[in-house]
């Protein structure tokens, strides 16, 4: 990533802000945040690399912060000519597969509307960009049309359900499920829509489910650790029998990154953790941890929480990612196996109130979503 200006969708979330914080910490690259800062959107997760939440004014020369909506074109155009990026790497989406069965016109708009608004922001200054070739490369400081990087990151909920074996690879068919995930669909679908047509260059990342520090409250982990604390029932959706592929989520920034550097034009690298558990499995794990790290006060066990609810409408069974490509390809491999990731997120909630305490006691506090 040297010498790199990268516009970053989404970075008060949480996969884009462990990028921003990876990008700040461990390149020399400048990043510009655009974020429009919704419910999940939360800046105080940009403070470790110099972000003051309150102003977003940022005492890291490196860092700057514009709250935009990427449906706003003429801020989406001006963002790009005023910053002049050689990457963007957009992540802004609505995520919450429980909040697109409740809302989904937030999903489309944000989603399928944001991505075709950022993609004509990012071809018109591509093609303001001066042209290079192989054989004439501009220097690494300066940006031009081969040096720059549209950069779209996805999930695997695009491919829908698997059964009991087999894995999502690159060649998978599509076939979403749920709101967000189809909303997540379409916005792959014109990313590279963009590249057979108008030659911009992109490359697309899909993704397991991640989890670690800076997790919004609303999804699983976070939900239930932060239960155990309240002494909350820990809900667990049908029988807990559905199965995720868990990836951390340093991890998956590390990917990102590597795929800006050495990944090819055009092309899509699957990104996941080889850490297949069951819903059922990932509380009771978080369970284990609780006990140790935090005893209740009455010597109790967490898993005694545990509580059955209603499912999810339209839950897909399983997922689970191939990510040969991105490791043989690009020689990508994960830092963390599910163990030792698990371990590190729950100590980070026990230790870091001052960030998720303001959430839990505003804008979202535990409440079940998604009924349908």
């Amino acid at each position: 990533m040297k010498n790199k200006r990268c516009i970053v969708t989404g970075a008060a979330g949480f996969i884009g802000s462990a990028l921003a914080r990876l990008l700040l910490k461990e390149t020399d690259a400048s990043v510009l945040v655009v974020d429009k800062l919704t419910y999940a959107g939360v800046p105080e997760s940009l403070k470790e690399v110099g972000l003051d939440a309150a102003t977003l004014m940022s005492s890291n020369p490196r860092l700057s912060f514009l709250k935009a909506d990427i449906c706003d074109q003429a801020a989406m155009d001006k963002a790009f000519a005023e910053f002049q990026p050689d990457t963007i790497f957009h992540l802004a989406a609505e995520s919450h597969v429980d909040r697109s069965i409740d809302g989904p016109g937030e999903f489309i708009r944000t989603n399928v509307t944001g991505t075709a608004t950022l993609l004509q922001a990012a071809l018109k200054y591509w093609r303001s960009l001066p042209d290079d070739s192989a054989s004439q490369p501009q220097p690494s400081t300066s940006t031009s049309k081969r040096r720059f990087v549209f950069q779209h990151i996805s999930t695997d909920e695009v491919y829908g359900t698997l059964g009991e074996t087999g894995y999502f690879t690159e060649k998978t068919p599509y076939s979403p499920h749920s709101p967000y995930s189809a909303s997540k669909a379409s916005s792959d679908h014109l990313v590279r829509a963009w590249h057979d047509t108008y030659g911009l260059p992109i490359r697309i990342t899909n993704c397991s489910n991640n989890y670690g520090p800076y997790h919004f409250p609303e999804k699983l982990i976070p939900l239930v650790i932060l239960n155990c604390l309240d002494g909350k029932p820990l809900p667990v959706y049908g029988k807990g029998a559905n199965v995720r592929d868990w990836l951390f989520v340093e991890d998956h920034a590390r990917a990102l990154m590597l795929v800006n550097e050495k990944g090819r034009d055009g092309e899509t690298y699957n990104v996941g953790g080889h850490n297949e558990r069951t819903n059922l499995e990932v509380v009771k794990t978080i369970c284990v941890i609780m006990d140790e790290l935090r005893p209740r006060a009455d010597g109790s066990k967490y898993e005694s929480l545990i509580t059955y609810v209603a499912d999810r409408p339209g839950h897909d069974l399983r997922y689970a990612i191939d990510p040969s490509k991105l490791m043989n390809e690009l020689g990508w491999k994960p830092r963390e196996n599910f163990e030792t990731g698990i371990k590190k997120t729950v100590q980070w909630y026990l230790d870091n109130e001052w960030w998720w305490g303001p959430i839990h006691q505003g804008r979202y506090s535990g409440q079940r979503l998604g009924k349908g």
